[in-house]
């Protein structure tokens, strides 16, 4: 079935690389809805073959019923042609190697229009015009340009990356996309996706009877906020799997944050006749023979590769070594059982009791550390740095921190804010306390800022002493492309180039100078992965984007005037108790309520 373009240029790309083709160019206007064209220099089509291949179930990809159980082909059906045909207007240009002439067929809306000898190059071209023509309804359903753009990439990255050694060119409203020559699949993942890519590859290979396992994983380091970049191809068939996605993804889980995905481009070779590749509509789903075989394989080689990289070493509880790191867990680091054969604690090393002095700083004149293991163990006795408790009448600074542990204590401001734990502000209010996100309290603060500014048409925007060239892949070019008025009107000055690459001369006033490529690459992944239950339109959504990434971030510490002019600001919000989300920004205790904690 035609979804969209993407649809077309799938199926016909399918097409091309079962020819036998060793060079494929595919040129769209208007993101497809205009023009789709698919060239190749394969085996052509005979006259009557291009008549026979626009049929409902005619495909000469198959010509037995025992091929079935052994499909090998990317096409096998026979639906495609003539799908493609009955919501479009068609021409096919063939010719055969053997053939003096080629032939040029034109077909609209499933009807014949007209067969002729053509002047041609070998191998075959189809253009399609004019899609959904007659069937209003659904054209007016396709999304923008820039969004059934990026679905066409996908289908164009899953057969460039299943077959490195062919050359593959594709062009978009007149401008060079990719030009994508042979290459080994290293080459062709970093030509895709970035050149940052070839350098954080890791190569699998393994295999067994059933199956063989090779291609490549990514350093953790390239995850990304959204999927997109995740390939699983069986016999060089891109298909999508549930259950391999989610064990390879839990693989990765110690290495990557939530929410974050990593590139993979994965192929599995087994036995056509081990594996159904016709149980799902659009062949994107497949069913193995022996799932679980397969499945256990896949997570083994994975792991095996990814650990290997990362340096995980392997543990062996018959070695030294291991039993070493056994009592290391069993008893904590620097410590040793004791000499009784027991499991009783040990007195920590001189230079963690050094480091620590949480509790003498909470209780003042009460050294938890001498009570625990004896006098002598916590901060000197003798030392004469004052220490203010945390929870003063009017409020605590905030400075008394890591980074200034050895030297006393600033006395408390008359802000009234205390900073808990780097995240959280509290205040002493007139009938109780009140706490504030001070991360989701400043999102709200630059949300509404930058959705004013833009408003206004004058935003605050901080000029580049030196303009910063930043290279993209086709797909997030074509994103800022569509995005670049929304986020010029909220203060980013961007200069777009040729061969995906754009200059980036001014940037917000909340943007810190020397970060700006990863501020925009930041704002453009978390715009890609907010969902579309989100009911805001493009100009709120990145806005989001800019004030998730410019907001404090929780563990930072503030001064006293910060926090001051963090709540003053917040309070000058339009809706100061939620951030852009509906999450609060603020909650409130009673005094009554406190009072009922100690009753």
């Amino acid at each position: 079935m035609v979804q969209r373009p993407a649809s077309v240029v799938k199926e016909l790309l399918d097409n091309a690389i079962d020819s036998g083709s060793d060079h494929i160019a595919v040129v769209l206007q208007n993101s497809g809805r205009t023009m789709i064209q698919v060239c190749d220099n394969g085996c052509g089509m005979s006259v009557e073959d291009i008549k026979l291949c626009f049929l409902r179930h005619a495909t000469s990809k198959i010509t037995s019923v025992e091929e079935l159980q052994g499909i090998r082909t990317l096409g096998f059906r026979g639906e495609a042609m003539a799908s493609i045909a009955s919501v479009a207007q068609v021409t096919v240009t063939s010719k055969r190697v053997e053939d003096e002439t080629g032939t040029e067929y034109e077909i609209r809306g499933g009807e014949e229009i007209r067969l002729e000898p053509a002047a041609a190059d070998n191998g075959t071209t189809v253009t399609v015009r004019n899609l959904f023509y007659n069937v209003p309804a659904r054209r007016a359903f396709l999304k923008t340009d820039a969004t059934e753009f990026r679905h066409i990439l996908l289908a164009f990255h899953q057969a460039a990356i299943a077959h490195p050694e062919i050359r593959f060119d594709l062009d978009a409203g007149g401008e060079i996309i990719y030009r994508l020559h042979p290459k080994d699949l290293e080459t062709r993942i970093s030509e895709l996706f970035g050149a940052s890519y070839k350098a954080s590859l890791i190569p699998v290979q393994e295999s067994t009877s059933l199956v063989r396992i090779s291609g490549l994983l990514s350093d953790p380091k390239l995850a990304k906020k959204t999927r997109g970049e995740q390939f699983l191809f069986i016999n060089r068939r891109p298909f999508y799997h549930r259950h391999l996605n989610y064990i390879i993804q839990e693989i990765y889980r110690d290495w990557i944050q939530p929410g974050q995905y990593p590139f993979y481009a994965l192929f599995l070779e087994v036995d056509p006749e081990m594996v159904d590749v016709n149980v799902h509509p659009t062949k994107q789903e497949i069913k193995f023979e022996d799932e679980r075989t397969i499945s256990t394989f896949t997570r083994s080689v994975v792991k095996k590769s990814l650990h290997a990289h990362m340096q995980v070493p392997a543990w062996n509880p018959e070695t030294d070594e291991s039993e070493r790191f056994a009592d290391a867990f069993r008893y904590g680091f620097g410590q040793k059982p004791s000499e009784e054969g027991g499991s009783g604690t040990t007195r920590p090393s001189e230079s963690f009791r050094k480091e620590y002095h949480g509790f003498s700083k909470v209780f003042p004149g009460h050294n938890i550390g001498a009570r625990l293991y004896g006098p002598g163990s916590g901060p000197a006795a003798d030392s004469s740095e004052e220490i203010t408790p945390p929870f003063p009448g009017q409020g605590y600074s905030g400075s008394d921190t890591h980074e200034n542990k050895g030297h006393a204590s600033k006395k408390v401001g008359d802000s009234g804010f205390t900073q808990i734990h780097h995240q959280y502000i509290l205040s002493q209010t007139r009938n109780g306390l009140f706490f504030m996100d001070q991360h989701a309290a400043h999102k709200r603060i630059i949300y509404e800022k930058v959705l004013s500014e833009a408003d206004s048409g004058l935003p605050s925007t901080q000029q580049l002493l030196f303009p910063k060239n930043i290279n993209f892949s086709a797909t997030d070019f074509s994103l800022l492309k569509e995005l670049q008025p929304v986020i010029t009107r909220m203060g980013f000055n961007i200069q777009l180039l040729s061969g995906n690459s754009a200059m980036i001369l001014g940037v917000p006033s909340d943007i810190r100078l020397d970060n700006e490529q990863h501020v925009l690459e930041s704002i453009m992944e978390q715009y890609k992965s907010m969902t579309a239950s989100l009911k805001l339109d493009e100009k709120e959504r990145v806005a989001l984007a800019l004030a998730n990434k410019a907001a404090i971030p929780r563990g930072k510490k503030l001064s006293a005037e910060e926090m001051e002019a963090l709540v003053d600001q917040l309070f000058a919000c339009d809706e100061p108790f939620k951030d852009p989300l509906g999450k609060p920004t603020i909650r409130s205790m009673s005094l009554d309520e406190l009072n009922a904690m100690f009753r």
